[in-house]
């Protein structure tokens, strides 16, 4: 196989080459691959035959952890109009028919190119790679600037990780179709959750696998398995089953061990079931009407976590299932349309059936934002509301300002909430509906000034969540908004090819005024110290300078990533300690406005 590639302007249809290996490709593989080709609709030429002028496009696929050259995988333009294999050395070519020029059809005269922007040749912007047993990210990925060389191209793949194990009960049977789950610890806005990225179903001889997994921290569980055994089970008498079992051998999903997985690595992960009793669980809904659907979170030991399930049964209004002996916390919320409602009940479940409990529901209340205003500088409103017949100005503080709440626990089932759309042109109340019982880090995102001070019932929501019980109403958000930010002007030390602009290719400091240069090339952090008041801000950026305005006044730590790590915490002090001695300290004063200078932390650092 000769390694080139195919293209739209040359229609040339390569199946021979390929008919031997498309049977080793998964379905997804098939399908990019023949999409290509079906796109190459123009009269069949010989690539050989082509002006020796032509641009060509030549590189390497290589596995990103060994760097050895990786063969038969597919490379193709993000545009699907260029396609080819790599051949036995993870070689691959391209050879581009020259730029068209066209008649103009625009009143500017200017000269349009066939398959490109304007002063380009006819290549694609992006180049991608994926082969079966390696992950498809934004890794896989090169995006070829213009007056960037287009000879010797690298493009890295990274291996999958696994994840494998075997399930095993105490008799010698395998469970049957038992289900297993996994979470990987990730980085949402700056703060650690763990968050479910699969469920699999075990073999007939018990045995599990997580592929195509990138590298991070796991937790690893089964799901409750109720034991149906025909030579065990005996109809009316007492039931048994499977609790989740939590790797490597614990009882909840907080106290669970973690799997640390990188690149291209296999982690065997064996779990083992106890086959004990459970007991049926009644608990009614004293308040609950028909038409109600509740959602109903099981935590065991009082620790929030996923594992155990009850449900809700809407015909007889009660939380029914079986739970085997322990002490768990029901937390149900929901209700219907507009009407929701929520409760907390603690239940110890210890020998035999729990019946006869009762649940209260309370309305879901509002949860009032008070906002007191503290500017110096006026200010011209320029938010509209759309009725659905006008759009009317809003006054007050709902112009300019949003406020929503994010989960804090790591845990995070509960969602997010932001401020109630206006009732009307008059409505001036901020207000968050629905609220379920949780803890939560109060947003501020507002367009003019920073919120000096947040606080409820006497609590610093700057430095610690809001809880919302389950029970009763949760004190006003008090917010002070001032107008007198800090300002931060700031450059990334080094030349702009440190940024991945070409050194040839001289443009202006605009990212506007430079369409070649890379949107986005960096981004920027300022962290405010433990210590320290302060909002975290971030930017992208797509030059060497960079400003940052309406920073609340305060010391800040002003990192610069070329590609921020995946999992930095950059709301979480403590992780943050390791970035002391990185980037630029700055003190902020109101008003300030101050100029650093930092330099360009890389993925090696």
């Amino acid at each position: 196989m000769s390694g080139k590639g195919f293209s739209a302007s040359s229609g040339l249809l390569p199946f021979g080459r390929v008919a031997i290996v498309l049977p080793s490709f998964r379905i997804i593989f098939l399908s990019t691959f023949f999409l290509a080709l079906c796109l190459a609709g123009a009269p069949a030429r010989s690539q050989d035959s082509q002006s020796k002028s032509s641009d060509s496009i030549n590189g390497t696929v290589v596995n990103s952890v060994t760097h050895e050259p990786i063969g038969r995988a597919l490379v193709s333009s993000s545009d699907n109009r260029f396609a080819t294999m790599t051949d036995g050395e993870g070689h691959f070519e391209f050879v581009l028919p020259p730029a068209v020029p066209v008649q103009p059809n625009n009143s500017s005269g200017s000269v349009i190119l066939v398959g490109g922007q304007l002063g380009q040749t006819n290549r694609p912007g992006t180049l991608m790679a994926r082969k079966p047993g390696y992950l498809t990210d934004e890794n896989s990925q090169l995006n070829l600037q213009s007056g960037s060389s287009t000879k010797n191209v690298t493009i890295s793949l990274v291996p999958e990780a696994l994840i494998v194990g075997h399930v095993s009960l105490p008799t010698s049977e395998p469970p049957d179709r038992l289900q297993v789950e996994i979470y990987r610890r990730q980085v949402v806005n700056g703060r650690a959750q763990w968050i479910s990225v699969g469920v699999t179903t075990t073999k007939s001889d018990g045995e599990f696998r997580f592929s195509e997994l990138g590298a991070g921290i796991y937790k690893l569980f089964t799901h409750e398995l109720l034991d149906n055994d025909p030579q065990t089970f005996s109809p009316g008498g007492q039931p048994y089953g499977y609790a989740p079992a939590y790797f490597p051998n614990f009882t909840d999903f907080a106290s669970a061990g973690t799997i640390l997985l990188s690149a291209g690595k296999t982690i065997t992960a064996d779990l083992s079931l106890v086959r004990q009793p459970y007991y049926p669980v009644k608990v009614a809904v004293s308040n609950a009407t028909q038409g109600m659907y509740f959602n109903v979170i099981v935590s065991a030991q009082g620790h929030r976590g996923p594992g155990y399930v009850l449900g809700y049964n809407e015909q007889e209004q009660r939380i029914e299932g079986m739970l085997p002996n322990g002490v768990y916390t029901l937390e149900v919320s929901g209700g219907f349309g507009a009407q929701t409602a929520r409760g907390l009940l603690s239940i110890n479940v210890h020998g035999v059936a729990l019946e006869g409990l009762s649940m209260t529901l309370i309305q879901s209340a509002p949860i009032d934002v008070r906002v007191k205003e503290e500017f110096t500088l006026p200010y011209t409103n320029s938010s509209f509301l759309n009725n659905g017949r006008q759009r009317v100005a809003l006054q007050g503080p709902r112009s300019y300002l949003n406020v929503g709440l994010e989960p804090a626990d790591e845990f995070g089932q509960n969602q997010s909430y932001w401020l109630r759309p206006p009732t009307g042109p008059e409505d001036e109340r901020l207000v968050i509906d629905n609220v379920q019982p949780g803890r939560y880090w109060v947003q501020i995102n507002p367009s003019r000034g920073y919120a000096s001070s947040v606080t409820s019932g006497g609590v610093d929501l700057q430095r610690e969540p809001l809880v919302v019980s389950s029970g009763g109403s949760t004190s006003p958000i008090e917010i002070t908004m001032r107008d007198d930010s800090a300002e931060i002007d700031g450059d990334i030390e080094g030349t702009k090819a440190s940024l991945g602009q070409p050194e040839n290719n001289p443009s202006s400091s605009s990212a506007a005024a430079s369409p070649d240069f890379e949107t986005m090339a960096a981004r920027i952090y300022c962290v405010p110290l433990a210590d320290s008041d302060g909002q975290v801000a971030e930017a992208g950026v797509s030059d060497e300078r960079f400003t940052l305005q309406g920073l609340t006044p305060g010391v800040y730590r002003v990192l610069a990533f070329k590609r921020p790590p995946s999992d930095l915490e950059y709301r979480n002090p403590e992780a943050m300690q390791a970035y002391d001695g990185k980037g630029q300290v700055v003190r902020l004063v109101a008003g300030q406005k101050e100029h650093v200078s930092v330099h360009l932390i890389s993925q090696a650092e």
